[in-house]
């Protein structure tokens, strides 16, 4: 295995000469356990810690290191590293954190493709899959539907499945799949080539950890078995993990995500909904909400059947979400700003 195997490149080992970190050596996190890191070298598998200094600086959670950075390292024993610097990163994936108003959680980094898995079965929803449609338009990643455990269904109803996310979701690529029969693998795994990294979205239970079993030929992650109540395989995965696949690509496992809150995501949002935003520029006013206003271009599409109802629903809700985000962050910097007057002035009071 080479460093390139991993996903590395000029790019990145130009800003490690410029940056002179070249007394150091070059490790993929792959794996994070609150702070506590596997770094993964073309060598072996390390376990990995931040220097003082790196968290020391860090202004914010993002400025630590995530699954799929790449790292500068030292090793300091047999099977440990210190991890001194982060490199830049090249898309990183991310969401509203779950809890924590203002805040965002990174799902992966330098991510090439994101597969967007959801199951046919009961919890088939297209505006979960807009959802996650929008982290990767929103990080520039390249999504791709994976629709999952086929073999639940006839031909005839999987064709209604993929009519109906075609009639809302245009020109992205979806590859019907079953975990059980692996119909539909070798399609997939034609598209997963050496030295990319493809990161699996999706809800507990739509069988990401099988897939991922499936196409390694190994038991690599856990599953639980069908619950016979659900039709669901249990996801038992609790953290993100970086896998390299013999002769094929880079995949990031991540757990199953209950909550897809939607962040600062304007650009995400005028891609996935691009047919509302176009419609959009015709309406009478220019900051139209789209919601009660006369002559809005938007309603009227929505009224004759040219925008799907539930989608353009599915577009209110998570630009409301992204209004919310955006304002708890300006207020968040509005306190700090006036907190830090306070001291100013303070300080300036005392000295008189």
């Amino acid at each position: 295995m080479t460093l390139e195997d991993l996903g590395y490149n000029l790019e990145l080992e130009n800003y490690r000469k410029d940056q002179n970190l070249e007394c150091f050596g070059v490790g993929r996190v792959i794996s994070e356990h609150k702070e506590r890191y596997v770094v993964k070298t073309p060598e072996k598998e390390y376990e990995g810690e931040i220097v003082g200094n790196l968290r020391f600086t860090a202004q914010n959670r993002s400025d630590f290191p995530a699954v799929g950075d790449w790292v500068a390292i030292s090793e300091y024993d047999n099977n440990k590293v210190l991890i001194h610097s982060v490199f830049p990163r090249k898309t990183i994936i991310e969401r509203q954190a779950v809890g924590k108003q203002g805040e965002k959680q990174i799902i992966a980094t330098n991510i090439d493709y994101a597969f967007i898995v959801q199951a046919v079965d009961r919890d088939f929803n297209i505006n979960r899959i807009e959802r996650y449609l929008t982290l990767c338009n929103t990080s520039k990643v390249k999504p791709i539907i994976i629709l999952n455990k086929i073999d639940l269904i006839n031909d005839s109803k999987l064709s209604e499945l993929v009519s109906k996310i075609q009639e809302r979701i245009k020109q992205v690529l979806i590859i019907p799949i079953s975990n059980e029969s692996q119909k539909g693998f070798e399609k997939f795994k034609t598209i997963i080539e050496k030295g990319n990294t493809y990161c699996l979205l999706g809800s507990s239970g739509v069988g990401k950890s099988t897939l991922l079993n499936n196409l390694s030929g190994k038991q690599l992650m856990k599953t639980n078995t069908i619950s016979a109540s659900t039709n669901k395989g249990r996801h038992v995965t609790s953290h993100r993990e970086l896998l390299v696949l013999e002769n094929s690509g880079i995949l990031i496992d991540n757990p199953g995500m209950r909550e897809v809150g939607i962040a600062d995501s304007k650009d995400g949002l005028e891609i996935t909904f691009n047919a509302i935003i176009e419609l959009s520029k015709d309406c009478k006013f220019k900051d139209c909400t789209h919601t009660t206003e006369v002559d809005c271009a938007v309603l009227k599409a929505v009224e004759s059947g040219e925008i799907d109802k539930s989608s353009y629903e599915n577009f209110l809700k998570m630009e409301r979400e992204k209004e919310h985000f955006e304002s708890t962050i300006a207020e968040a910097r509005k306190k700090d700003k006036d907190f830090g007057k306070m001291i100013k002035n303070y300080k300036k009071s005392n000295k008189d």
